[in-house]
């Protein structure tokens, strides 16, 4: 169910509308008021920060209708999202909201911020809705709002795709949703094609499923792109740890473990519509890693595609088996000049970083610069974390040439080994590593979060992507 709540742009607010919010400033001048703006936000003490709303009850015919007074504190893209995520939040319920759009700042992020706080998903009968009509007021160029737009049905897409339980979302499933999302050309491996072509990792974490594993590759190439760059998301449609399994209250919340390979999708959905110029190649590794007679075991040697043999130590460190292959695949075939993975890899990383902030490992300086940039920028913030070698030994098997885990606890870092562990995948290409395990998903239900996965990733890639050309 994509974001249902419409928007719309108008020059002029139409006439006598029953739900109206118009920006605070000293100099208001709100028609139907009771009293001066100035007044009355003296009266409740309101310094048009953002997020303060006054709610104004005005006379509208026989009724009684609504003026919202707003702040949007200092204009800056964090600030415009949270005064637009509060006034959508604010309005829940009702069937349309009018907005006079603030003179200044960047009001993409206005359209992008009020669009996901609208955003909702459930099975069966409807709780409160969201707002269902948005009309942004304003007389200048809407090409910024409606690229803000875009990137929230996209952000939307990449929910929906992960809240969707995995009863319905199998690896097929996946595959079927990336090309008919997508329209762009495509290719999918089976699980007979995978094992053909050597792809070993995924085809062992899939082994223990009913649901065959797929791998999903998407390309986008503009007319005129030179630089060619290759996104890899983890695509698990269900994660029980297989053999290794987690406890139930761990596994409950396994639906969206394919969360990098949805932020993966709802990009390159919407390249084209950007006017991306640079050439994007998605691709997404998806398996079902369960529990079951047929499935690899602790201490099973599988081979990832390219020839390096791995000791499988834990079955619940399958996500790293799957990256590996999508990326030595890449390495060996694509030819891309940057590569940039995104994955709930770790728990270890929300241990570090909290529910608010990714991971970010990166091989290429600039590259990791400008990711924290784009992140800083979009509100998908970014934390680099270090490549520590000396923690590569952890990583060492007696019989293969690496261990998926550590044998014990000498180094600990679990976050920071596993991305030493794919960048042996990578032949030492620019590689960016984003471990969204502790962003990925949302326990809470405010601003433009909501309950269930987050979509974080598809607005820094965007951005990041935007700005190679």
């Amino acid at each position: 169910m994509p974001i249902e709540t419409s928007l719309s742009v108008a020059a002029e607010p139409p006439a006598d509308v029953d739900l109206f919010a118009v920006p605070y400033t000293g100099d208001l001048d709100v028609p139907d008021l009771p009293l001066p703006a100035a007044e009355l936000f003296a009266h409740y003490e309101a310094k048009g920060e953002a997020g303060e709303v006054i709610e104004v009850p005005v006379a509208r015919g026989s009724g009684v209708g609504r003026i919202l007074l707003y702040g949007v504190g200092d204009g800056s893209p964090r600030e415009l999202r949270k005064a637009a995520a509060t006034l959508v939040r604010r309005v829940k319920g009702r069937k349309a909201l009018t907005v006079v759009l603030p003179d200044g700042g960047d009001l993409s992020v206005f359209a992008e911020a009020a669009l996901l706080a609208a955003y909702s998903f459930r099975i069966g009968a409807p709780g409160k809705t969201p707002v269902r009509a948005l009309t942004f007021v304003h007389d200048g160029d809407e090409a910024a709002i409606r690229r803000g737009e875009t990137i929230a049905r996209a952000v939307g897409l990449a929910r929906d795709l992960s809240n969707t339980p995995a009863s319905v979302k199998t690896p097929a499933w996946l595959a079927e949703q990336a090309v008919a999302q997508t329209g762009l050309q495509a290719r999918v491996w089976d699980e007979e094609a995978l094992a053909a072509d050597g792809f070993g990792g995924i085809s062992a974490v899939g082994m223990g499923s009913a649901n065959p594993p797929r791998l999903i590759q998407l390309s986008y190439a503009p007319e005129g792109a030179g630089k060619h760059v290759v996104l890899v998301g983890k695509g698990i449609t269900f994660d029980s740890g297989g053999l290794s399994i987690k406890p139930n209250d761990n596994m409950k919340f396994q639906k969206t473990d394919m969360a990098g390979g949805a932020v993966v999708i709802a990009v390159m959905s919407i390249l084209a519509e950007l006017g991306v110029r640079v050439r994007v190649t998605g691709l997404i590794a998806s398996a079902e890693n369960m529990p079951s007679g047929s499935a690899q075991r602790p201490s099973d040697v599988i081979t990832i595609h390219g020839g390096k043999t791995v000791e499988v130590l834990n079955t619940d460190a399958e996500g790293r088996l799957v990256m590996a292959d999508a990326l030595a695949y890449a390495d060996a075939t694509l030819d891309p000049d940057v590569m940039i993975d995104i994955a709930t890899l770790t728990g270890a990383v929300r241990v570090a970083l909290g529910a608010g902030v990714g991971g970010l490992y990166a091989s290429d300086d600039p590259l990791a610069k400008e990711l924290a940039e784009s992140g800083e920028h979009t509100g998908d913030r970014l934390w680099r974390m270090p490549l520590v070698d000396d923690y590569a030994p952890a990583l060492k098997s007696a019989i293969a040439d690496l261990a998926n885990v550590e044998s014990g606890s000498t180094y600990g870092a679990g976050s920071i080994t596993a991305a030493l562990f794919l960048r042996e995948f990578t032949g030492g290409r620019p590689w960016a590593h984003l471990d969204i395990a502790g962003v990925g998903r949302s326990s809470v239900d405010e601003g433009t979060l909501s309950k269930g996965a987050t979509g974080f990733g598809v607005r820094v890639l965007v951005d990041w992507l935007s700005g190679q050309a």
